[in-house]
């Protein structure tokens, strides 16, 4: 079964090629050109569905099963952000180097050295028999530093509940068991069984 994943985020594509052995799993852009997709959800969920319809609709074959993701990092002592805004929180010309100091120096002018914090992923299936959604958390504490230089986004400044290490420090045996998108993942494997 052939995955097509409506992502063109490398870490994001590594990640879950890892976390689906089981699938031949493809960017969208190895099979058509690149195209913005506007997403304007309100929720993960919303958005993650937007990103796997536009890719199935281009696609224009219905043979393909396109999953998205939309996850980001929720701060609790700056009221939930980034939330959706996790890609984009230093803007939209923004990296991710961008966006993991942007959030440090949001923590820190709060006068704190780290807030608890959690990880959102939603995964979402279109296929020509139906559309589904399915999410995963991972809880934990967000720094104001970094530390690590392992994984993407902002992992060098999130410690998962229960450990010591960033995400950016820890080994990607250990972070695949416990991270949002492999949570996700895992219930959407369950849904893939059933296609």
């Amino acid at each position: 079964m052939k995955l097509v994943l409506a992502t063109s985020n490398k870490g994001k594509v590594r990640e879950i090629k890892a976390l689906c052995k089981d699938y031949e799993v493809v960017a969208y852009s190895e099979l058509i050109d690149e195209f913005e997709i506007i997403e304007d959800g309100k929720t993960f969920q919303e958005n993650a569905l937007i990103k796997a319809r536009a890719v199935y609709k281009a696609l224009g074959n219905d043979t393909f099963i396109v999953l998205a993701d939309d996850s980001g990092i929720s701060v609790d002592i700056l009221g939930g952000k980034p939330g959706i805004y996790s890609a984009r929180y230093a803007g939209s010309e923004a990296d991710d180097k961008d966006n993991l100091y942007k959030l440090i120096n949001d923590i820190r002018e709060k006068n704190v050295d780290s807030s608890p914090a959690h990880y959102t992923a939603a995964i979402a299936i279109v296929t020509k028999d139906g559309e589904y959604c399915v999410h995963g958390w991972m809880y934990g504490t967000a720094l104001t530093e970094v530390i690590g230089i392992g994984g993407f986004g902002y992992d060098p400044m999130f410690i998962p509940k229960n450990h010591t290490q960033t995400l950016g420090e820890l080994d990607d045996e250990i972070k695949q068991k416990l991270s949002h998108r492999a949570k996700a993942l895992g219930l959407a494997k369950i849904i893939l069984q059933t296609l």
